[in-house]
């Protein structure tokens, strides 16, 4: 299997898409149901006030994030993705679907939970670097990013230990490692702001 040497552009996923509207099978997929489940049980708080999730694809882990979330923001870089996550997600007014090429392209806002399921090893590792650096930028103190990502052999520029290992470094001094979990055939992070959250005001 030939390694990809830098970031996959937006036409691949296009291209996947055009193929088949869930690529991945997300929808069927006993693993992905069995990630979801262990992704929305490892969140550190019951809700936040504003989520991101980065590479939702159709919308079903954003679906099932939403409850979670006074307001979620969930971007994805294929346009056919997108108008299937937005069917999904149509009844939760919360969530707001967006087309960006990350890192390059980024919400405005801060939130308090970002999520990069699946998405880390697409990047070469000067784009997990900038990725990093937006995450850092935009996550409010006390936040939570959370990782997850297949451990098994890809053709993506980083397997998911060095995509996830990567932008943990690239992280260090402004996120710790609260948890990993590491399943049969995927691994979960969760790095938590070392900056301590505002105080409410008197």
């Amino acid at each position: 299997m030939t390694r990809h040497t830098t970031s996959l552009p937006p036409g691949y996923f296009d291209e996947r898409y055009a193929a088949d509207p869930d690529p991945w099978n997300f929808e069927t997929s006993a693993y992905e149901r069995d990630k979801y489940d262990a992704t929305l049980a490892a969140l550190p708080r019951p809700r936040y006030a504003a989520g991101l999730e980065i590479g939702c694809s159709i919308g079903v882990l954003t679906a099932s994030l939403a409850p979670r979330c006074d307001t979620l923001t969930a971007l994805d870089v294929a346009e056919a993705a997108l108008d299937q996550a937005r069917a999904r997600c149509r009844d939760l007014p919360g969530v707001r679907l967006m087309r960006a090429q990350v890192p390059g392209e980024w919400p405005e806002g801060t939130f308090d939970l970002i999520l990069l399921s699946e998405v880390v090893y697409y990047l070469d590792a000067g784009d997990v670097a900038r990725l990093a650096a937006r995450v850092r930028g935009s996550l409010r103190p006390g936040g939570d990013v959370v990782l997850v990502h297949w451990t098994g052999e890809t053709h993506y520029p980083l397997s998911g230990d060095e995509a996830a290992d990567l932008f943990i470094r690239e992280s260090r001094e402004t996120l710790a490692l609260d948890r990993q979990v590491r399943a049969h055939s995927y691994r979960l992070d969760v790095l938590r702001s070392r900056a301590a959250p505002a105080a409410p005001a008197a």
